[in-house]
Formats: C-alpha cells, sequence, structure tokens
C-alpha cells in the first residue's frame, strides 16, 4: 500500500459506486457486485494512524493502519442509499434478501474478529452487535406495612417552651 493514497481524514463519502437515478440495485447479482466491492475498498483503505516517536534525540514518525469497521451505515453509503433504503430491501425485496443477509453476515463477522483480536474498540463493536455484558440486578426488598394505630390519638406532652 502507498502511502500517498491515504489522505488526512474520513473521504469514505466520496467512494459512492454509482450516482443518480441508476444507482438502485435491479438484481440479485448486481447488489452482490457492489457488496464485493464494498468488502474490497473497505480492506483497501484503512484508517492510517500517525505515531511519533523519539530515538536517540530524533523524532521518529509511522504510519499505523487501523481496519476500517464495516457497517450498514457504511454499505448504505457506499451503495448511495440510506439505510432505511436497505432494511427496506431486507422487508420488501425478496430477490435481495439471500445477497443481504450474507452481506451482514460478512458485516457481523468482521466486525466481530477485528474486535476479538484487539484491531477495534471491543465495547463500541460489542454494544453494536447486541454482545453487551447486561448485568441485571434484581434486589429483594421485604415491602414494610405501616398500619396507623386504632382508637383516638394519644395525647402528646406539651412541647418544651408552650
Amino acid at each position: 500500500m502507498a502511502d500517498n493514497q491515504f489522505k488526512p481524514g474520513n473521504q469514505f463519502w466520496k467512494m459512492r459506486t454509482k450516482h443518480g437515478v441508476d444507482a438502485m440495485i435491479q438484481s440479485p447479482h448486481v447488489l452482490y457486485e457492489s457488496c464485493v466491492e464494498y468488502f474490497e475498498w473497505i480492506e483497501a483503505n484503512p484508517m492510517v494512524e500517525e505515531k511519533v516517536g523519539f530515538s536517540k534525540g530524533k523524532t521518529c514518525r509511522a504510519n499505523v493502519y487501523h481496519p476500517r469497521a464495516m457497517t450498514i451505515k457504511g454499505i448504505s453509503s457506499y451503495l448511495g442509499i440510506t439505510d432505511k433504503t436497505w432494511y427496506d430491501w431486507r422487508k420488501n425485496r425478496e430477490d435481495l434478501i439471500g445477497v443481504i443477509d450474507w452481506a451482514e453476515q460478512i458485516i457481523w463477522e468482521q466486525k466481530f474478529s477485528n474486535a476479538a483480536a484487539g484491531l477495534l474498540n471491543a465495547n463500541i463493536i460489542s454494544r453494536e452487535l447486541g454482545l453487551a455484558d447486561k448485568q441485571i440486578h434484581d434486589v429483594a426488598v421485604p415491602q414494610m406495612v405501616v398500619n396507623p394505630p386504632s382508637g383516638p390519638a394519644p395525647e402528646e406532652p406539651p412541647i418544651h417552651g408552650e
């Protein structure tokens, strides 16, 4: 990978596969090919972090490459659609369900594997994947019942100073 292909900042929004009305997916094959393009783009364009250190009195710089997390919002942006359209296709486009299931499985596995290996923030990814360690604390507190006294209230002594 040549370092000159990495620009500062996140330029992902520029990577749409198509523009305009023809961006709508017409067949499962077109969706499959577009998903594969997205997955290849993700692999070929990791996030770049510049690390600065010092050795023998000199400044040393090195690029550290971090994988991008695949997401539904990311693949939707890449396809030139909204994530709402992706989810609508999931519900209403029976012809695309197989490819959508496959793509979501790839996205889930990529995030899980990279988080498990420490390459992505495990806390963020586990929450997104629904794997967060949920702890429910159920504390049993006995009910306390207070009954009012029966009969007339006893006469209380006067408060000092009355």
